[in-house]
């Protein structure tokens, strides 16, 4: 299957559980103008749906918006590497290695299938941060909140 359309980068947000648990933060309300829809717009809590982001145009970003899955591949390794997950006491393996999480973004963000990061930190916070296809198979009718810039035209000499 192959979609075309470019990818947003959103995050990292990191919390508490407590904090991650407030479903009613993470969600919009039915209707668009709604007090619910309102707060959702507003949170920096991630959404529970990810499509759902492009809501929230005030934290969609010009350096977070890319054509190119290897661009957005690139973002999630570099801000898993600045809030890296906790190591188990036993010294067992907590999550799978970042080259297979890699490996899988690779694959899907080019079929147009959202990504999403979630782990705990060594503080014991989770850190969440998300690249979302757009447009979105999920939420077809939530528009594009910012549109990649397309390349300069030269000049004509």
């Amino acid at each position: 299957m192959t979609w075309s359309g470019h990818w947003h980068g959103y995050g990292p947000w990191t919390g508490s559980r407590d904090a991650y648990g407030q479903e009613a933060l993470r969600r919009p309300g039915a209707e668009l103008n709604s007090e619910q829809t309102r707060a959702f717009v507003a949170s920096t809590l991630p959404p529970l749906m990810n499509g759902h982001w492009l809501m929230r145009q005030n934290q969609t970003a010009v350096e977070r918006t890319w054509t190119r899955a290897v661009g957005a591949v690139t973002w999630l390794k570099s801000t898993y590497e600045a809030n890296p997950p906790a190591e188990r006491d036993d010294g067992g393996r907590a999550y799978v290695t970042l080259e297979h999480k890699i490996a899988y973004a690779m694959d899907c963000l080019p079929r147009g299938v959202d990504v999403c990061w979630v782990h705990y930190t060594k503080s014991q916070s989770l850190t969440s941060f998300s690249v979302v296809c757009c447009l979105n198979h999920h939420h077809p009718s939530l528009p594009c909140p910012l549109p990649p810039a397309c390349p300069p035209t030269p000049p004509v000499m």
